[in-house]
C-alpha cells in the first residue's frame, strides 16, 4: 500500500453517514460541469459497497464518504478552469480548441511538456491518480472487511481502466506529434486527447483497456526462451482467441518491424538493446534458449524480467518502453521508435475512423 493510501484509509476525520448518503442533494454535480467523478458502472460499485459495509462494517463507511468527497471537492475544483471544448478569454490572449488542437501538433520539442499544457490538463491527472489510488484502497478495505470477493476483483479491474486513462493520455500526445501520421488522424487525436482532459473518460480507451489487461495477463502466464522468439509465437497463438480488433492487429501488423521489435520488449520486459546484446552472447556461447532468472546473469546487469499483474507494474514497465522509444526517435537510433501501446491504439483509432467513414459513405449512397 503506497503512503498515501495508507494515511487516508487510516487517518480520516469523522464525517457523518448522512453526508455521503445526502450529498446528491448538496447542490450542482461536479460532473455536470465537465468533470466525470463516477462512471455509471463506477458509482455502482460505491453504492454496492457501501449496502455492504452497512450490513457488516457499518464504521468503515466513513473512510468511504471521506475518500468520495475529497474526490468530488478536486473536481469541483477543476471544473472552475475554463472549458478546454469552449472559447476562453484567457488573461493576455484568447484560447479556442481549434487553437489548442493545432499547438498541440506543432510543438515536436523533446522533453518534459508539462509547461505546455493547459492548466487543467496538469491538475486533471493528478485528479485521475488520486481516483486511481482511491479505487484501489476501496479495494483493499472490501477484502480487508470480509465482503464478497467478487467486489474486491470489481474494484482493482475499474483501477487498471483507469491506469490506461493515464498511459491513453502519453500515447495521444505521442501520436499526436508525430509526423509521419496523416493529418486528420492527428486532429482527430488531438480532439479526443482534449476530450480526455476535460472530463477525464474516454470511450474508446475503455473499450482498449481489456484488450491490453488481457495481453499482460497472458504475457505473465507464457514462458517465453530468451535469445528466441518461441514465447511471441505462443502470444500469438493465445491472440487468436482473444479479442477480434487484437487479432486483426496481430495479423496485419506484426510483419512490420517496428511493430515485432515493440511487441518482444512488451513480452520479454527488456529493451531492444538488450534484447539484441543477449541474442549475440547467446549465440556466441552457442546457447539456444535461457530462462527469465538467468537473464541478469548473461547480461551482466540487474535486469527485472519477472511479472505481476499489478497495475502499477504494468505502467511502469510502459513508461520504460517509453522513455526508450522517445530517445531512439531523438536521437534517430534503431530499434522501436514507438510503443506496442502506440501502436495498438494507433491501429484502433484508424480502424475506428475507416468504419465511421464507410458507415457515413453508405448513408450518402
Amino acid at each position: 500500500m503506497s503512503i498515501e493510501e495508507n494515511e487516508t484509509m487510516t487517518a480520516f476525520e469523522s464525517v457523518p453517514i448522512d453526508a455521503f448518503f445526502d450529498r446528491e442533494q448538496s447542490g450542482p454535480r461536479a460532473y455536470e460541469m465537465g468533470i466525470v467523478v463516477l462512471t455509471k458502472r463506477q458509482k455502482e460499485l460505491v453504492d454496492d459497497l457501501t449496502r455492504q459495509l452497512l450490513a457488516v462494517a457499518p464504521e468503515l463507511l466513513t473512510n468511504v464518504a471521506e475518500r468520495m468527497t475529497r474526490l468530488e471537492d478536486l473536481a469541483k475544483s477543476l471544473a472552475g478552469f475554463p472549458s478546454l471544448l469552449e472559447r476562453a478569454n484567457l488573461t493576455a490572449d484568447v484560447r479556442t480548441p481549434q487553437a489548442l488542437i493545432e499547438s498541440l501538433i506543432r510543438h515536436t520539442r523533446d522533453g518534459d511538456n508539462t509547461l505546455q499544457l493547459p492548466s487543467k490538463a496538469t491538475l486533471g491527472k493528478g485528479f485521475l491518480v488520486a481516483k486511481i489510488h482511491t479505487f484501489a484502497a476501496l479495494s483493499k478495505l472490501s477484502n480487508n472487511a470480509g465482503l464478497d470477493t467478487g467486489i474486491g476483483q470489481a474494484f482493482r479491474d475499474e483501477t487498471v481502466s483507469m491506469m490506461f486513462l493515464l498511459l491513453a493520455e502519453d500515447v495521444y500526445l505521442n501520436l499526436i506529434q508525430d509526423g509521419e501520421l496523416n493529418m486528420d488522424l492527428r486532429h482527430q487525436l488531438a480532439l479526443s486527447l482534449l476530450l480526455l482532459w476535460e472530463h477525464r473518460a474516454d470511450q474508446s480507451i475503455e473499450d482498449i483497456s481489456p484488450v491490453l489487461q488481457a495481453v499482460w495477463k497472458a504475457r505473465r502466464t507464457l514462458a517465453p526462451a530468451f535469445g528466441t522468439m518461441m514465447g511471441t509465437s505462443e502470444l500469438i497463438m493465445i491472440s487468436f482467441q482473444m479479442d477480434e480488433q487484437w487479432s486483426q492487429f496481430i495479423k496485419t501488423q506484426l510483419s512490420d518491424t517496428e511493430v515485432s521489435q515493440a511487441m518482444e520488449e512488451f513480452l520479454f520486459g527488456i529493451s531492444f538493446e538488450q534484447i539484441n546484446k543477449l541474442k549475440s552472447i547467446l549465440h556466441d556461447k552457442g546457447i539456444p534458449a535461457i530462462g527469465r532468472d538467468e537473464v541478469s546473469q548473461f547480461l551482466g546487469e540487474h535486469v527485472k524480467t519477472d511479472v505481476s499483474l499489478d497495475y502499477r507494474d504494468f505502467f511502469t514497465q510502459y513508461s520504460i518502453r517509453r522513455d526508450n522509444a522517445r530517445t531512439r526517435r531523438r536521437m534517430n537510433l534503431p530499434g522501436p521508435h514507438r510503443t506496442l501501446e502506440d501502436v495498438f491504439i494507433r491501429f484502433v483509432m484508424e480502424q475506428n475512423r475507416e468504419t465511421q467513414n464507410n458507415d457515413a459513405y453508405a448513408q450518402e449512397a
